[in-house]
């Protein structure tokens, strides 16, 4: 091989390794790009998996809530109102709960509510809207949350998050005590404990852990999945408390909340 050969050899090796590398680290970039959490968790999601859908094998669903641990001198009032509960379903007259009253869920009941919900993120904010009940969660990034007994008792609470790598990490406090999140009792000092991150595009997790030093014996974790919801559009949501619903038919009183 003479000079000139030997040049043109050297040449095109160097472009083919220039452009392997390129094509690596553009291929990193996509990948790092298609699962950057810090933008793609815009968008609107819905519970994983729905009822009656079949799980995809690669995202294994969640495991049932437990029961939460409760200390002993709230055990019995617990388990009898999740009695009380179940036999009122069991023979169709359901109890008049939140819900009846067109009450929002609150935390950490509306991250997993019965419709879809949108994720927005903007800077300094990530805000979280559930079409059931309308409701809108405000997490403020690296912001400062007050003490439990200073924070002003609220449905969603305040909620204060920061990035982790690729997990958003949020810290929930000052919910309501009426808020009750399967019927379990808590304090001003509960703290809701969550991690965000997305399992691919489409799929995103949030590991749940719920401390409360005066109602709980330690925490309570489970986990909510979501799958995006491609060209969902996020629905009115108005819930009218009606005082009375009659049977069209016979005109009977089917339903009477009272005052």
């Amino acid at each position: 091989m003479n000079a000139s050969q030997t040049a043109r050899f050297s040449g095109a090796a160097l472009l083919l390794t220039a452009g392997w590398l390129g094509g690596a680290l553009a291929a990193q970039s996509d990948t790092k790009t298609a699962l950057d959490p810090r933008t793609m968790m815009t968008g609107q999601w819905n519970r994983y998996p729905e009822m009656g859908e079949q799980p995809n094998p690669k995202f294994p669903p969640p495991a049932a809530i437990p029961p939460p641990p409760l200390k002993p001198q709230f055990q019995a009032e617990y388990d009898a109102r999740r009695k009380a509960v179940t036999d009122a379903e069991a023979k169709g007259q359901p109890l008049y709960t939140n819900y009846t009253a067109c009450l929002p869920d609150g935390m950490p009941a509306m991250m997993m509510g019965m419709f879809p919900m949108e994720v927005l993120q903007t800077p300094g904010q990530i805000t979280i809207i559930q079409e059931a009940y309308n409701q809108v969660r405000r997490i403020y990034m690296n912001d400062e949350l007050p003490a439990p007994e200073d924070a002003e008792p609220l449905f969603w609470g305040h909620s204060s998050g920061k990035w982790e790598g690729d997990t958003l990490v949020v810290e929930t406090i000052g919910i309501k005590t009426s808020v009750r999140f399967r019927d379990a009792p808590h304090g001003i000092q509960m703290r809701i404990h969550e991690r965000l991150r997305l399992l691919s595009p489409d799929m995103m997790e949030d590991q749940v852990t719920v401390t409360d030093p005066e109602f709980l014996t330690g925490p309570w974790s489970f986990k909510y999945m979501y799958k995006r919801m491609h060209g969902y559009k996020i629905n009115e949501y108005v819930c009218e408390a009606n005082r009375e619903m009659f049977d069209p038919e016979t005109g009977g009183v089917k339903l009477r909340l009272g005052k």
